[in-house]
């Protein structure tokens, strides 16, 4: 049967590698629809590759002009229009691979819809955990994880009934493993940009160097799979080739291994519980080609203080997380406009956060509000260098 499938992102690093997913198995998965904010050139031509039913863009404006140009589409734009393409009618799964919070509403809307999610955009949950897993909970859709450690932590879950005693969230340690806070305070926009191993966009190229990126997948892990924090560990593997693992209570460890390609994730995903032949540029592991071993080490937490401040928040619970999340997308987005420097990140997300005033028992209204206050007094805080 074929899947039809909505690509919430479709422009940007997993949005492309899906496409190509879907371009090589067009006999069971086709577009249904896309969405896009700025690289309208590259959505023009999607368009005319995969023939989707619909399109969403940021502005008005882009939606009136494409919508003169491809007059047989349904061309939407904002939020009401990501809600709307994660909803629709002749779609049977969604793929959210946008950026930060704006995905919160329509994974929402995809989720009351009864549309599988396949699931890349980690700050919906950090910030609408309990919010998000209720809905899917109620509405019995599968969330399927895109991110590559989470797509290792479900495959090594499946099978077995069994209780977990850990889960092993791997991390490549960014380009500054190993470095001491003073060497920090020295680190370029160009060094940051520059990942060891993978190859994503430039929010979560600059959280991997931070080690936020993966504070966030341990609040996402939490809420994925039911976890207490105290049982989701982070083991630093410089080689990328263990996405991450899940230890038994009999002391077996199961893990997911393979070359750093998202399109193996993507791929399960969309073909869950079965699995997709490779295709185009994709390679299988091999294992003789790895002479230098694998090594693993823990993360350096004194250096690295957004991994402690990341648990902390989702310990505590309420809007924490939420502030964490708001609080540090702005903070990237001005070290990425050179406002700031890259110790700053993680220094003025500290303080942010020792200001935080927290709310509970929160709706979508609530959450969406702790947000934007967040990032109103992080923007407040990051004007006050300059006096």
């Amino acid at each position: 049967m074929m899947k039809r499938i909505s690509i919430l992102g479709s422009t940007g690093s997993i949005g492309t590698q899906a496409l190509d997913i879907i371009e090589h198995h067009q006999d069971s998965l086709s577009v249904a629809a896309l969405s896009c904010a700025k690289q309208l050139d590259l959505l023009r031509d999607q368009i005319r590759r995969f023939h989707p039913a619909a399109v969403c863009v940021a502005r008005e404006e882009d939606a009136r002009d494409l919508q003169a140009e491809f007059p047989h589409l349904f061309v939407t734009y904002g939020m009401q229009g990501l809600t709307a393409i994660a909803s629709m009618e002749d779609c049977d799964m969604v793929l959210n691979s946008l950026l930060g919070m704006q995905g919160l509403e329509p994974t929402l809307a995809a989720a009351k819809a009864g549309k599988a999610i396949a699931f890349a955009n980690k700050e919906t949950l950090v910030a609408g955990g309990s919010l998000v897993m209720e809905t899917v909970r109620e509405n019995n859709v599968p969330l399927l994880p895109v991110d590559s450690e989470h797509s290792a932590i479900f495959q090594s879950m499946q099978g077995s009934s069994s209780p977990i005693r850990r889960i092993l969230l791997t991390a490549s340690g960014g380009p500054f493993r190993g470095y001491s806070r003073e060497q920090l305070e020295e680190v370029t926009l160009e060094q940051a940009l520059n990942h060891p191993n993978w190859s994503m966009g430039a929010k979560i190229t600059v959280d991997s160097a931070t080690m936020m990126n993966k504070g966030l997948e341990v609040i996402e892990a939490r809420w994925l799979f039911d976890m207490p924090l105290e049982q989701i560990q982070i083991v630093v593997h410089p080689q990328s080739v263990l996405h991450s693992a899940v230890e038994y209570m009999d002391g077996s460890i199961i893990g997911q291994m393979g070359n750093p390609d998202m399109r193996v994730p993507i791929a399960y995903a969309f073909s869950y519980p079965d699995r997709l032949p490779m295709t185009g540029s994709m390679k299988a592991l091999d294992l003789f080609s790895l002479t230098g071993g694998l090594t693993f080490e823990p993360a350096d937490r004194e250096v690295f203080r957004t991994i402690d401040l990341a648990y902390e928040a989702s310990r505590r619970g309420g809007t924490w997380p939420v502030c964490l999340n708001g609080a540090n997308e702005v903070l990237v987005a001005a070290f990425l406009r050179g406002e700031i420097r890259f110790i700053q990140i993680q220094q003025l997300l500290e303080e942010v956060l020792n200001r935080h005033q927290p709310l509970y028992e929160l709706n979508l209204e609530g959450i969406l509000e702790a947000d934007r206050q967040s990032r109103e007094e992080t923007r407040s805080l990051i004007r006050s260098l300059g006096n």
